[in-house]
């Protein structure tokens, strides 16, 4: 009995302990270092203000969870994981937001619009604010371009080459 209290103080106890999640925080615990990545765990936040964590998943170089300052853009945090990769859909951008009675929302938004537009005309253009526990994701499917298409083919091809002679190989084998 003392070895399974022992059991779940050691192990239990502090995984309800770290299970907590905290999406705003004051400062930093860096002390002073401005940048952390480990594991898809970013920290920019500022010591002298108030953070969020958000996350960046999909189509960009670095996605994961990102400790950053609560005036933070969509803009910087795009910044912060890499950018966009050439496989993304900017067109399709995506924020999924939970708020505390459960409820969700996802809102999607154009982000071409602020790249290639002279001007913005604002009944058109939406840009949402990231809040705590925001999730951006950025949609996107892999392009194949001429030299994949090229390789794809030529590896049927010499598939097919292959069991043909194969096959001409097994029927000249059977004739002798």
């Amino acid at each position: 009995m003392k070895k399974l209290i022992w059991v779940l103080f050691l192990f239990v106890f502090p995984l309800l302990i770290s299970a907590q999640v905290k999406d705003y925080e004051l400062g930093t615990s860096l002390d002073g270092l401005n940048y952390r990545q480990q594991g898809g765990y970013f920290d920019y936040s500022d010591p002298s203000s108030v953070n969020i964590k958000v996350a960046v998943w999909g189509f960009v170089r670095f996605p994961g969870r990102y400790n950053v300052p609560i005036n933070t853009t969509i803009t910087d945090l795009l910044s912060y994981a890499g950018g966009p990769s050439d496989d993304a859909d900017l067109e399709d951008l995506r924020i999924y937001r939970s708020y505390e009675d459960a409820s969700q929302v996802l809102l999607k938004f154009d982000y071409n619009d602020l790249f290639w537009e002279s001007n913005l005309d604002a009944t058109k253009r939406y840009v949402p604010e990231l809040t705590a526990g925001d999730i951006l994701v950025v949609p996107g499917e892999p392009r194949l371009y001429f030299r994949d298409r090229f390789s794809l083919v030529l590896s049927v091809i010499s598939a097919l080459v292959s069991l043909t002679i194969l096959v001409l190989n097994v029927i000249n084998i059977g004739k002798n």
